[in-house]
């Protein structure tokens, strides 16, 4: 496996652990995703949970874990291609309901806004997509009121990776955080 963008991870992560209403960081440049240097795999933090299928690992970290670290944080996966390398991050927020989901998504939109400019509707209700550094922010539901706050980034060569594991299984990469917000997986 190629050594991971694990500096770079970190620095994504860092934004969410630090300001829990921030947006992804850009994802331009460079080799490494997130337009960061990489580092080797062997500095990525311990994961909970190791998912494998075809070409595709995810580490999933939970609440309280480093990289999950920020207060707002139920999950960070950071999924890794076995060609590409580190390609997708994915944090998922503690559920919220009321005005304190409303307070967070209102501030996750302004800093996305001041960092990136406004984003385009995402493929779901009450999302928004950031063509220009290839991240999501969504909601999914977890009870009757309460939702997590679904943000995911891509880097280059994660359409290679994706197709890839869509000729080995038959769906793309991001299929498993696309369920469960609706969404058309890249």
């Amino acid at each position: 496996m190629r050594a991971l963008a694990i500096t770079a991870a970190m620095a994504f992560l860092s934004t969410f652990a630090t300001t829990p209403a921030s947006p992804a960081v850009g994802v331009e440049g460079g080799d490494a995703p997130f337009g960061l240097p990489g580092g080797p795999v062997d500095a990525v933090p311990r994961p909970l949970k190791v998912d494998r299928e075809a070409n595709l690992t995810a580490l999933h970290h939970p609440h309280g874990w480093p990289p999950a670290l920020g207060a707002g944080t139920a999950e960070v996966v950071l999924v890794v291609c076995r060609d590409e390398g580190l390609r997708q991050v994915v944090r998922v927020g503690l559920p919220t309901s009321g005005e304190a989901l409303a307070r967070t998504r209102r501030a996750i939109h302004d800093e996305g806004v001041r960092r990136h400019g406004e984003p385009a509707p995402g493929p779901a209700a009450d999302s928004e997509l950031r063509p220009g550094c290839r991240a999501l922010l969504a909601s999914r539901e977890v009870t009757d009121v309460r939702r997590e706050r679904v943000m995911t980034a891509v880097g280059p060569g994660y359409p290679a990776c994706s197709a890839a594991r869509r000729d080995a299984t038959g769906h793309p990469a991001g299929v498993h955080v696309a369920e469960p917000i609706c969404v058309d997986a890249p």
